[in-house]
Parts: C-alpha cells; structure tokens; sequence
C-alpha cells in the first residue's frame, strides 16, 4: 500500500517564537495525510520566547525526510545562526524537501544554508534590510514563493504561508475548509500590523525599543562565521 503521508518536518531551537511554529503547525496538522515533526538538536525541552518550553518529537539524526521543511523565527536565530549541527540539518532536510519554508528571522537560516542565494523572499518587517546579506531579493508581500522556497513575513503570517501551501498541495477547497475549522477570520482592533499602516510614532517607538538593536544583533550575527 501506497504511503500517503507528508512529513512536515519543523526546526526547534532555543529562544524560538512559538507561534512560528505552532500556527502553521495548527493548519497543517488537519490536512489529510500530515504527519508533523519538530526536531531540535537533543531530545531535551526547547525554551520558546513566551516563558514556557515546548518537547521536540525527534532529534536531528532520528528526524525523518522532510516533504515541508519549515523554519521557524525568534530572536533564538542569531544564536542558531552559528551552530554548524543546525545548519546542516536544514541543508540536508532542504536538499531532499519538495518544499522549503521559513517563518518571519528563520529566513536568515535558509540563507545560512545556502537556499535563498538570488531568490525573492521576505521576513519580519524589521529585518527584511537584511535580506541581501544571505543572497535574496526582498520581495514585500506577506507570503512570498519562489520555486519550492515559500518564505512569509512575521509570526502571523504563518498561518497564511500554511493556507497557501495547502492550497497548493491539495487545492484550494481542503485550504478553505481548514481555515474555517480553526476560524481563521481576523479582525483585529487595530489597521496597524505593518509598518505601512500602523502610525509612525508606534513604528518609530517599536523600532527604538526592540527592533534596532536586534536587527543590528541580526547582522553582526549574520556576519560572522559558523
């Protein structure tokens, strides 16, 4: 009998945003035939950005071939960024994967690995400046595909990049119909999720609060050597 799975295989790494990673593995833990990893370097608990830790199912060398590779964010990526056992993971997992996909800084990973030399990509709106330090065109779209590298834009968008992908994999119909099981149906009480609407004291106090300082952590990282 014919195995019908899609393993969708995502990275775990200390200092993660758990939302890059839980909202897409939301949508697609309810297309038919997933099976979802998350795979870290040890077995050990992984500590998220949210003050709680989440359990990989499987360590780098158990983990099986990924169908959907999905790398996830956080301000964990820096550090990430120089693990050499990490980067070789995603371009081990990348080269046998229908699909690559990056969530909000786990971009910067893919670039590390080599997968996003002269592609168009985005990233966390307060990063995307960085993008040609690991070969891509920044694209401003909140999910962007080129070829098998589907890359999306900060935390939320996961959740679009999963949809979209899904709609790819199995039609536009299996999409909808998850997007109204988990009533995917945004409203939020602000116009002002992107730098493009959102005031520009809010953007330029965001920016002088977290935003410059981990964007410029980001690019000393990104210059250094693993």
């Amino acid at each position: 009998m014919t195995d019908r799975s899609t393993h969708i295989v995502f990275l775990l790494f200390p200092g993660i945003t758990q939302l890059d990673f839980t909202a897409p593995a939301q949508a697609f833990c309810r297309m038919p035939g997933a099976k979802l990893v998350g795979a870290a370097k040890t077995a050990d608990a992984i500590a998220t950005d949210s003050g709680f830790s989440i359990v990989p199912t499987h360590d780098f060398a158990s983990a099986p071939q990924a169908d959907i590779l999905c790398i996830p964010g956080g301000h964990g990526v820096a550090d990430a960024l120089h693990d050499a056992a990490t980067i070789d993971f995603i371009a081990r997992q990348a080269a046998g994967a229908a699909w690559v996909t990056s969530v909000c800084t786990g971009a910067f990973l893919l670039g590390r690995a080599g997968l996003l030399e002269g592609k168009r990509a985005t990233t966390h709106w307060g990063y995307t400046h960085l993008l040609p330090l690991v070969g891509a065109v920044h694209e401003a779209a909140r999910v962007v595909e080129d070829g098998r590298v589907v890359t999306s834009g900060g935390v939320t968008s996961g959740l679009d990049f999963a949809l979209t992908l899904i709609a790819r994999m199995q039609g536009d119909a299996v999409a909808q119909a998850i997007q109204l099981a988990i009533e995917y149906d945004p409203a939020p009480p602000f116009a002002g999720g992107h730098p493009d609407r959102a005031p520009e004291a809010v953007t330029a106090g965001l920016k002088a609060r977290v935003y410059d300082a981990a964007a410029a952590r980001m690019e000393q990282a990104l210059g250094r050597q693993i």
